[in-house]
């Protein structure tokens, strides 16, 4: 299994917003955008997608951004992976002419599959994701982007 780019945007978004949001801050898409090299129109449909599942809360506009809406602790890694990824079937066998189709089980094995790699992801919150030295780099790099966005508007 390989996770869409989509899902790894999704998941850094929510990984940096669990630790900027401590200091209950909002963070704008291009601050997300620079700090993870991401285009920021692919960023925005990710953000949204976020935002319909009430994970994030995204404001436009002059003072927007986007923030955390859930605890950390209760978001579990699986439930997001599921809900990114869009529960796509490993094998679709209906699109091909496969003469096995009717007795096959590799269907279901990799069902079985893709369910227990979701069962071992909801082992994980994202409060985990971010613990240790993960969540203070987030933080360091948090405040190198708010420092050098301060400067630059100091000097223009």
């Amino acid at each position: 299994m390989r996770l869409t780019r989509f899902s790894d945007i999704g998941l850094r978004v929510l990984i940096y917003l669990s630790r900027t949001d401590a200091s209950r801050t909002t963070v704008t898409v291009a601050e997300v955008a620079s700090q993870f090299d991401i285009p920021q129109n692919h960023l925005v449909k990710v953000v949204g997608h976020l935002a319909r599942a009430g994970w994030v809360q995204a404001l436009r506009g002059r003072n927007g951004g986007i923030s955390l809406l859930v605890e950390p602790a209760s978001l579990r890694i699986g439930v997001v992976l599921r809900e990114l990824e869009g529960d796509p079937e490993l094998v679709n066998c209906e699109a091909l002419s496969c003469r096995l189709s009717a007795d096959c089980l590799l269907r279901e094995a990799l069902r079985a599959g893709m369910n227990a790699f979701y069962e071992t992801m909801n082992r994980y919150s994202l409060a985990d994701l971010v613990t240790g030295n993960t969540g203070e780099q987030i933080i360091r790099m948090h405040r190198s982007f708010t420092a050098s966005t301060l400067s630059a508007a100091a000097a223009g």
